[in-house]
């Protein structure tokens, strides 16, 4: 049995109503799942504060004190030139670690903010530097 041409393919109408339909689906799916890497980055980055905040106790464990602010997280990847008791890298990068949105860490020793040793923030998305507690800024606590 032999089909005829006219039940061959899809009509016009047929391909424009699952575009449309795609298109709608898309549109209302898309800026869920936006906002969500969002928040995924940002926990990341929390988690990445944390865990770099668990390498600068082991560095002060080795030194003695915390890495100064002009030191930075540079002092985890190469030994400082005024420290005698450096035990690193303690991070297996060569190169200070960056936020999840690709830039660098603000460290900063001694704290700003009463009850800390230390303060290490993520810009977060915008990139934009502040002091701690800033709108935007992801912050050890």
């Amino acid at each position: 049995m032999r089909t005829s041409q006219r039940e061959a393919g899809f009509t016009l109408l047929e391909l424009l109503v699952v575009i449309v339909i795609l298109g709608l689906l898309i549109g209302l799916v898309a800026p869920a799942v936006l906002r969500q890497l969002g928040h995924a980055k940002e926990s990341i980055a929390a988690q990445s504060i944390a865990r770099i905040g668990s390498v600068l106790d082991l560095y002060k464990l080795d030194v003695g004190d915390y890495p100064s602010t002009d030191d930075g997280l540079a002092a985890l990847v190469a030994q400082p030139a005024d420290v005698t008791s450096w035990s690193g890298p303690y991070i297996k990068s060569s190169a200070p670690p960056l936020d999840p949105w690709g830039h660098p860490y603000l460290y900063q020793q001694p704290s700003s903010r009463p009850g800390l040793d230390y303060d290490l923030c993520s810009m977060g998305s915008a990139g934009k530097p502040g002091a701690p507690g800033d709108p935007g800024l992801i912050c050890n606590h």
